[in-house]
């Protein structure tokens, strides 16, 4: 997809990748639609992206109500007319024992991080069909390809979106819509993951699962939409081998990623527990 003139809807573009990706995508000449709960961070994004010389719009917006994503939608329309790319990147992690975990948490997570981007691509679609053109980019992760323990649900959610994405892409093809994912490992700097390091004082990642930048999650990302790439993995080496051993058999990957001592450093990341 040729970028320059077009129009896009970021979610979760208040802070982290989002807001990283946003500014990237403005230097591709994308007008854009920023969407994040936090009224003053979007804002702030906001006059990020226009000092690059594009138009931006920013629509305070709770993905998990949707009222509000018809409203995000609608406020696209009125202001540029259509929309040529959604990337949807909000979401939130879910980690600890999933023994532990309560409703509110594991229903949470699964309906921010799968059912709202489900919800908002629905609303998005149409119009593209209609035209023949349009790109929907699906921000999961790693944690979508693999296992991951200590964070099950959280794991749950990305799998359902790379399967939806995968889907979707197969469904859309013959109507010239593009669909892609984008799975980044360990993100630095900023984000779910960096909070929780400084949260749980908890180290850096070992060796082969080390923290990628939101600046390559976001190049990566735009050279998977420009290129129409099904799927891109944003980390080290030993996260892509992860990937094909779990595909080849999910017991070889456990058993792989245990003896790694990759599993040891999941738990303490995701709970805090070194024992």
């Amino acid at each position: 997809m040729k970028l320059e003139g077009t129009v896009g809807i970021v979610t979760g573009a208040s802070r982290g990748i989002g807001a990283v990706l946003a500014e990237h995508l403005a230097r591709k000449g994308v007008d854009l639609v920023l969407a994040a709960r936090s009224k003053d961070d979007l804002e702030q994004t906001a006059e990020i992206v226009r000092a690059r010389g594009v138009r931006a719009i920013a629509v305070p917006t709770d993905i998990g109500d949707p009222g509000q994503l018809q409203a995000l939608v609608d406020a696209a329309s009125t202001e540029f007319g259509r929309v040529d790319l959604l990337v949807n990147n909000a979401g939130l992690e879910c980690a600890g024992y999933s023994d532990r975990l309560d409703l509110d948490q594991i229903e949470r997570t699964i309906h921010t991080n799968l059912t709202s981007l489900i919800c908002l691509t629905r609303l998005v679609i149409p119009q593209m069909i209609e035209r023949g053109s349009g790109h929907v980019c699906n921000i999961a992760s790693v944690a979508g390809k693999v296992a991951r323990p200590y964070s099950t649900v959280y794991a749950a959610s990305k799998h359902g979106v790379v399967g939806y994405s995968w889907s979707l892409r197969a469904e859309l093809e013959r109507h010239g819509v593009e669909v892609s994912v984008v799975c980044p490992g360990y993100v630095s700097e900023v984000g779910m993951f960096a909070d929780r390091m400084e949260k749980l004082d908890v180290p850096p990642p070992p060796r082969g699962l080390d923290a990628v930048s939101p600046t390559r999650v976001a190049e990566e990302t735009i050279e998977t939409i420009e290129g129409n790439r099904p799927e891109t993995i944003v980390g080290p080496l030993m996260m892509r081998i992860a990937d094909i051993a779990f595909a080849i058999s999910p017991q070889f990957g456990i058993n792989a990623a245990r003896r790694s001592g990759s599993y040891a450093y999941v738990k303490e990341e995701a709970t805090g527990d070194r024992s």
